[in-house]
């Protein structure tokens, strides 16, 4: 049976930052969220209603780029001040910074095993770094312009990058090699991200549109042009069939990739949106911009409650025989690689219809009815204007659920005990890495000055010996 589309809803809005919030990310667990602004602080927001963000200054630039490691126990991040920093996301602080380009860096991203972190800057570079001891690996040259994204692939293997050069670049990790460049014509890719799959990956582009390709056949398989504004960013939904999206135009766009049409418009920021990430299980996403606010959305879509949990319900095979008019490649539900197709066409006249302008104290969304379905729309009060209480309720079913779903979800039938002591080993290897690499900085800085004394001291000691002598 095909589970009926429900509605996204705003659970839980934070203000902290004093500047456009630049990145969002969420931990794997869902306890936390990490955000990256021009006010050169990252913060780290608590999902539990009674507990406080942290924030971490430590930046002297604005923070480009956020992005937890797949356990949670580390948060990277990179900045304009031409560094990166890897953060313990606790109340400490704790941090190490390594000098990581010659110029802004744009995007930092940790490879699925956490092992390693590939960078990207405007001095043209993409880099890629180890963890632990935060060495530097090797270069990839071939932009021509500040680049502005890099991504590893779901398997490690490859490496996208999308750069100001209007060029989207697809590289071998292994051989260090460029495999493909595909080429923007109108405008540059501000990001790019893989396909949950590995076959594909999505752009968005400063032309306000938004482009799928398949990295095998090197097509277009779509291209939505359903912003008025430039997009910032995107996020695939964990199981392949939606991707969202985020413009300057103030709106996020949720696209079914299956139909290959426009599913949401939603309304919520006032000004940009300038950054949005679904999480880990594709539950909730999130949202920042230029407001300074960041915003967590419940999907609700293509998901029904069931006695295990919280269950991705996929769509039959017999609700896609007939296409809408407006679909373009369509994506199979197991996202198989040999059933892509490459036809592509633009998104019919009616997804590009905008909503009225919602009022400034109002979040609202609306949805592009399937076939002949009419069009709905509904508005939701302002959190920030909503009271206290409203939030606490908001925040403690939204905990509720989560704890319900985790409580139930076992990876393989590991004993809840036995899975929160394997997390708290993990976390304090984490720490200890950190400690490490502190005490091997400290260490390196006394050598380079011990080496500059013993300088310093045969310098003098031939001064003296050459005076002697004469």
């Amino acid at each position: 049976m095909t589970s009926a589309l429900s509605d996204p809803t705003l659970e839980r809005h934070f203000k902290g930052h004093r500047d456009t919030v630049t990145s969002v990310d969420f931990s794997c667990n869902m306890k936390q969220i990490a955000t990256g602004s021009m006010d050169s602080c990252v913060m780290i927001w608590n999902m539990k209603p009674q507990m406080r963000a942290y924030r971490f200054d430590g930046h002297k630039d604005a923070v480009t780029s956020v992005h937890f490691s797949p356990s949670g126990h580390l948060v990277a991040s990179a900045s304009r001040d031409k560094t990166v920093r890897l953060w313990v996301p606790s109340m400490k602080a704790e941090s190490t910074v390594f000098r990581a380009h010659t110029a802004t860096v744009r995007s930092v991203n940790f490879s699925g095993d956490g092992q390693t972190l590939v960078t990207a800057s405007d001095d043209k570079t993409i880099k890629v770094w180890t963890v632990h001891r935060q060495k530097f690996l090797f270069s990839l040259n071939q932009h021509i312009n500040w680049v502005r994204c890099a991504k590893f692939s779901p398997d490690n293997r490859l490496i996208v990058s999308s750069s100001d050069d209007k060029t989207i670049k697809l590289w071998d990790k292994n051989s260090r090699e460029c495999i493909h460049s595909f080429y923007e014509h109108a405008g540059y890719a501000n990001y790019v991200d893989f396909h949950p799959s590995g076959t594909c990956i999505a752009a968005a582009s400063t032309d306000n549109s938004v482009k799928v390709w398949d990295i095998r056949s090197h097509k277009m398989l779509q291209h939505y042009q359903v912003h008025s504004g430039v997009v910032n960013s995107l996020s695939f939904h964990p199981a392949g069939n939606f991707l969202i999206t985020a413009s300057s135009d103030s709106t996020m766009k949720i696209l079914d990739l299956v139909e290959g049409k426009l599913l949401y418009t939603l309304h919520g920021h006032q000004g940009p949106v300038t950054c949005v990430a679904f999480s880990r299980t594709g539950e909730y996403f999130s949202s920042g911009g230029s407001d300074e606010q960041v915003m967590v959305w419940k999907s609700n879509f293509d998901c029904a409650e069931g006695s295990d949990g919280v269950r991705l319900q996929h769509k039959t095979a017999s609700s896609l025989q007939t296409p809408p008019a407006s679909s373009t490649a369509r994506f199979p539900l197991n996202s198989h690689p040999s059933v892509l197709h490459s036809q592509t066409s633009e998104p019919a006249e009616h997804f590009r219809r905008q909503d009225s302008q919602s009022a400034a104290h109002t979040q609202s969304w609306s949805r592009s009815g399937s076939h002949s379905r009419a069009n709905h729309s509904h508005t939701y009060k302002n959190p920030s204007v909503s009271s206290s209480s409203t939030h606490r309720t908001q925040g403690l079913q939204q905990q509720s659920r989560q704890e319900e779903s985790q409580s139930h979800a076992s990876d393989g039938g590991v004993p809840p005990g036995l899975a929160n002591a394997l997390e708290h080993i993990i976390g304090q290897l984490d720490i200890l890495t950190q400690t490490v690499s502190i005490l091997e900085q400290r260490l390196t800085l006394t050598e380079d000055k011990l080496k500059e004394c013993l300088e310093n001291q045969m310098e003098i000691g031939l001064h003296l010996q050459r005076r002697e002598e004469a």
